[in-house]
C-alpha cells in the first residue's frame, strides 16, 4: 500500500495507553504515517483530559487523518467527535469497551467512569466514516451491545468472530486485518 499521498494513520490507545505487544503499537511500528496520542501524565481516568490530548495530537497534524482507535480509545473517539468540528478521513473503531455496563473484576478503573465524564456514551451519528470492529466475546462489551453503538454513529459494523478483547490478553499482538480495514477507509 502507498501511504505517501495518504491519511496519517493515528492511533488512539485505550486506558491502558501504549503496550508494547498490542497491535496498534506494532501497526504502528509498520506504517509510515503513522503517530499515537501520547500517554497521559495526570488525570489519567478523565475523559476531557484524554479528549484533550487527542485534538492536541490533531492539532500536529496537517492534512487527511484515519483514526484507529480500540477500547476506551473509541469512546475518546466519540467524545472527541461529539464536541469538535476537524475534518477527518476515517475511524477504525475497534472493540469497543460498552462504559455504561459493569464491567469485570480485573478493571477497577472503570469503577469512576460516570465522575471521570465518560457517561453516557454518545450515540450521535459520526461527522465521518467509520468501521466499528465487534467481537463476538469481547468481557468488555457483548456483541449486541456494540451492534447498537455501531448504528447509532453510522459505522459499517465488521463481525470479528471471537476475538476476546483483541488485546495481547486474547492473544493479539499482531491484527492483520486492522490494515485491510483501514485501506477501505482510505478509500472511502
Amino acid at each position: 500500500m502507498n501511504y505517501e499521498l495518504k491519511p496519517t494513520i493515528l492511533m488512539v490507545p485505550g486506558l491502558r495507553d501504549h503496550v508494547s505487544e498490542h497491535w496498534q503499537t506494532l501497526l504502528q511500528q509498520r506504517l509510515p504515517k503513522a503517530l499515537s496520542v501520547p500517554p497521559l501524565e495526570h488525570d489519567k481516568l478523565s475523559c476531557a483530559a484524554r479528549v484533550a490530548a487527542l485534538d492536541a495530537a490533531l492539532a500536529k497534524i496537517d492534512g487527511p487523518v484515519i483514526l484507529v482507535a480500540h477500547s476506551a480509545g473509541v469512546m475518546i473517539t466519540v467524545h472527541w467527535a461529539a464536541q469538535h468540528k476537524r475534518e477527518i478521513h476515517g475511524a477504525l473503531l475497534a472493540a469497543p469497551a460498552d462504559l455504561e455496563t459493569p464491567m469485570p473484576a480485573g478493571y477497577p478503573e472503570l469503577d469512576t467512569l460516570e465522575q471521570n465524564g465518560w457517561l453516557p456514551i454518545p450515540r450521535k451519528r459520526l461527522p465521518f466514516p467509520s468501521i466499528v470492529g465487534a467481537s463476538r466475546n469481547d468481557p468488555l462489551a457483548r456483541f449486541e451491545r456494540v451492534q447498537d453503538m455501531a448504528q447509532d454513529w453510522g459505522s459499517r459494523l465488521v463481525d470479528l468472530g471471537e476475538v476476546g478483547h483483541l488485546n495481547p490478553a486474547s492473544g493479539f499482538g499482531e491484527w492483520p486485518m486492522a490494515e485491510t480495514l483501514i485501506r477501505r477507509l482510505v478509500l472511502m
